[in-house]
Parts: C-alpha cells; sequence; structure tokens
C-alpha cells in the first residue's frame, strides 16, 4: 500500500524496477490520490496509470487538463460508460479514438462516435460495431 503523496512519486521515478511496478499496481487511500494530484500535478499521468485508483479518481482525471492524463483515463478497461462517454465528446483527437480502442467500450459509445468529426475514428466505431454484430 502507498502511505503518501511523496512515496508515490518516490516509487514513480525509481529506478529500481520492483519500486517503479509498485507505482504502478499498489492500492493507496482516495487522499493520498488527491494529494498527489494535488501537490504533484505533473504525476497526475502516472496515478492514472495505476492499476488499482478508484473510480472516483478517475473521474477527477478525465477532467485534467493534459490531453496524455485523459487518454490513459480512456485506456482503463474498467471505465464507467459515464466517464465512456465524457470522453468520447473529448476536445483531443487522442482521446477520442483511445475510447474507440478500449475493449469495453460500449455500444452507446460507439455510436457516439460514429459521427466524430474525425474521419479514422468514425471508421473505427463502425469497424467495432460491425465486429460485434457479427460474432
Amino acid at each position: 500500500m502507498i502511505n503518501s503523496a511523496e512515496e508515490f512519486v518516490r516509487l514513480r521515478i525509481s529506478e529500481k524496477m520492483d519500486e517503479y511496478l509498485k507505482a504502478a499496481w499498489d492500492d493507496a487511500p482516495f487522499e493520498v490520490w488527491l494529494e498527489v494530484i494535488n501537490k504533484y500535478p505533473d504525476m497526475s499521468e502516472w496515478v492514472a496509470h495505476n492499476k488499482s485508483i478508484p473510480v472516483e479518481i478517475l473521474e477527477i482525471l478525465a477532467d485534467d487538463a493534459d490531453e496524455r492524463v485523459r487518454f490513459n483515463v480512456a485506456s482503463k478497461n474498467r471505465l464507467p460508460e459515464q466517464l465512456q462517454l465524457k470522453l468520447a465528446k473529448d476536445s483531443d483527437r487522442s482521446v477520442r479514438q483511445r475510447i474507440v480502442y478500449n475493449k469495453k467500450a460500449t455500444f452507446q459509445v460507439l455510436r457516439i462516435l460514429l459521427n466524430d468529426e474525425d474521419e479514422e475514428i468514425r471508421t473505427l466505431a463502425k469497424n467495432r460495431i460491425d465486429e460485434r454484430r457479427y460474432k
């Protein structure tokens, strides 16, 4: 368990693989994740990488100004549909594209992306829908 924002940062920047992996996999209390986001905003991308962060933290990170953070949130397979819907309308193309590639993207989300301004995203969404239809 990660017990402080400082511990998370230390683990994340460590050159020891076991410590680096701990930053990517270990749990932390909700308050610790909030502290990392608030005290070390440049670490928000790495908070989003963590495999155990709660959905409430994903909700906060889905509003981050940095598209790399939102991209990492969009990569989460356990992303609830309401966050998928939000990120499917993101201003950044890479975030919307990441939602199309998310293996848990819902049918409703893919249908929204059928009308995306980006042709590649529209095509990918159509292909994902067609794949599900013919399975």
